[in-house]
């Protein structure tokens, strides 16, 4: 015989379910709507989104994961900071939650004073840790931390000896991501032979993760290497055949055919035109960078000097542009 009082839990036990369900559907809502925005490049609009709805939905590690990665893209490091660390609070066993935040005190750490890089900096470097740590299969974790102890100080927890340490223990985790990061530091050393041989190792294992094509596509862009490149674009496209990069970088490969400027610079501008800026795909100076130097091979000297130009108002950083529009106007 059913209680009153159990026919009460009952309701209320329902009626708590459909409001958390009702609660869920509207935070998923509000998520892919920012993830839209994103995507299109549009994010500001998706940090207003997300900040309108952080205080109602306060412990969703989610919102500000996403709320940190929109800022990081806008520059705004010292508010991504803060989203990271709280999604990092709310989550702390989520790798990818670590990993943009030892992204966010990177990058703060490059505009702050020198005492205060250094903390910034062991701080993204245990961010990066943790993140491979949690998860040791996460190629992009693990390029991230690579890639510190190779730039960083001793001081900061940085060095060569860890870099190798680390390359050597990824290679039981992953060969290939092994094998293109070890190409990645053998060629900072100018050891080009070796870097070439890890890098053919890796592409002969056949990989299925669009990363380890990609890794490839960029060690072949800075050999300029037009056949390797081409090959591993065609390998990619096989997997991923909309993967932006690979647009990208089938313009570079055209322009170092060195016969095939009008496919360069279809793609180039198309990569231009249809991809937004974000801080994970080829930077839209360096496609500025290509086509600049597309411009000066046909003789059309002010359309290299615009292009230029524009290289260096999306990123003051953008060394080649510098030099190319200093040598233009002497």
């Amino acid at each position: 015989m059913t209680t009153r009082g159990g026919r009460v839990f009952r309701l209320l036990l329902a009626a708590t379910l459909f409001a958390l369900t009702v609660w869920s559907a509207a935070a998923q809502t509000v998520l892919e709507m920012a993830r839209t925005e994103y995507d299109a490049g549009h994010y500001q609009q998706a940090v207003d989104l997300l900040r309108g709805a952080a205080a109602q939905y306060s412990r969703d590690a989610s919102f500000y994961n996403w709320l940190a990665r929109c800022e990081f893209e806008l520059r705004e490091y010292d508010p991504a900071v803060v989203s990271a660390e709280r999604a990092v609070e709310l989550e702390p066993s989520n790798s990818d939650y670590h990993l943009w935040l030892g992204r966010a005190y990177g990058r703060k750490a490059e505009e702050a004073g020198l005492f205060s890089a250094f903390s910034l900096a062991r701080k993204s470097r245990r961010e990066f840790e943790e993140a491979v740590r949690l998860n040791p299969s996460s190629f992009e974790a693990q390029e991230d931390l690579i890639e510190f102890y190779l730039r960083a100080p001793g001081i900061v927890g940085g060095g060569e000896e860890k870099a190798l340490q680390q390359i050597e223990a990824l290679t039981k985790v992953d060969a290939i991501e092994a094998h293109l990061l070890r190409a990645k530091y053998l060629l900072d050393k100018k050891k080009t032979a070796a870097a070439d041989v890890e890098v053919r190792a890796a592409l002969d294992a056949r990989p299925t993760s669009i990363h380890a094509y990609i890794d490839a596509a960029e060690f072949y862009e800075r050999r300029k290497d037009r056949a390797g490149l081409q090959r591993t674009v065609e390998g990619g496209m096989r997997i991923d055949p909309t993967e932006p990069h690979f647009l990208y970088f089938q313009g570079v490969a055209a322009f170092l055919a060195g016969i095939r400027n009008d496919e360069a610079e279809q793609s180039l501008k198309r990569y231009l035109e249809t991809i937004p800026p974000r801080s994970d795909l080829p930077p839209h100076c360096a496609a500025r960078e290509w086509l600049g130097q597309l411009y000066e091979r046909e003789g059309r000297t002010a359309d290299a000097i615009t292009q230029y130009r524009a290289a260096i108002a999306q990123d003051a950083h953008c060394k080649k542009a510098h030099d190319s529009l200093r040598r233009l106007q002497r």
